[in-house]
């Protein structure tokens, strides 16, 4: 059984769902609503108290203020707040894309709030050693989304993120809704800058209480975010996990994704 929440905090109404009995598990995505980890959460849900939500400002989470941004500091805070809801103390956490980033936050500022973080294919860029040339990349997306509207900013996007000619990701829907056309355009104005230039804290994320792993997909070599994955897995001084699928395996394939994950937290 699903049940549907709604939390207010300063600033924004939170839409989260909560399925299954046993530890917390918490699903963040950025700028990926609470839908696309449903076919996951539902594959965990005998084993885990599995939590799902819509991120600030997108789908069913509303903000007071439309025009605020939406930083991995600030989404990981509303993570912390979620599990205050819960009366939860800790949970274990998977992070993909961008919720991979606010998942890295959490654990640098509420490092006792997280016992297993997958932080799966996180974008950060700024661990690239080309980190110029893609910010620069990321504002013309960002400007030619102001200039020219989603479409074409999206077509940007997704020939940098390494997806090829009319690819569609996995999982993604081939006709977007009104509700997709809004949060693309809340993630090119307000998100993506944010996400991208997040630099993770090495020292906070070896040295807290929380274990880190980074997730990588197995058919993702094409991608900017196996890249990304990699440096960070560098950066930590580990070893990624490879997990079914590419950069969305857990929309596609997620028994096979929640198999894995089940391994990387029974490991801990």
């Amino acid at each position: 059984m699903t049940t549907t929440h709604i939390l207010e905090i300063p600033g924004v109404r939170l839409r989260y769902e909560v399925r299954g009995t046993g530890p917390l598990l918490l699903l963040l995505g950025a700028p990926m609503a609470a839908a696309y980890f449903a076919p996951l959460a539902e594959a965990l849900a005998g084993e885990y108290t599995v939590v799902t939500h819509d991120p600030r400002g997108i789908a069913g989470s509303v903000l007071d203020d439309p025009a605020q941004d939406s930083t991995p500091e600030l989404r990981a805070d509303d993570a912390a707040a979620l599990m205050d809801a819960l009366g939860a103390e800790s949970a274990d956490v998977l992070g993909s894309s961008g919720g991979a980033v606010t998942g890295l936050a959490l654990v640098a500022r509420h490092p006792r709030r997280v016992r297993t973080l997958v932080a799966h294919e996180p974008p950060c860029l700024e661990l690239l050693p080309d980190a110029a040339e893609r910010r620069a990349a990321t504002e013309d997306i960002i400007e030619t989304f102001h200039r020219e509207g989603v479409g074409p900013a999206f077509a940007k996007f997704m020939a940098g993120a390494g997806f090829e000619g009319d690819e569609v990701p996995d999982g993604a829907p081939e006709e977007p809704s009104e509700q997709d056309l809004a949060d693309s355009a809340r993630f090119f104005a307000h998100e993506l800058r944010g996400t991208t230039r997040y630099v993770p804290d090495a020292g906070a994320l070896k040295a807290g209480p929380a274990r880190v792993v980074v997730g990588i997909g197995a058919d993702s070599g094409r991608l900017l975010t196996y890249r990304t994955s990699v440096a960070l897995a560098d950066l930590l001084g580990t070893a990624p996990v490879v997990f079914p699928g590419d950069h969305g395996g857990f929309t596609y394939q997620p028994e096979e994704f929640a198999e894995t994950l089940r391994k990387v937290l029974a490991a801990s």
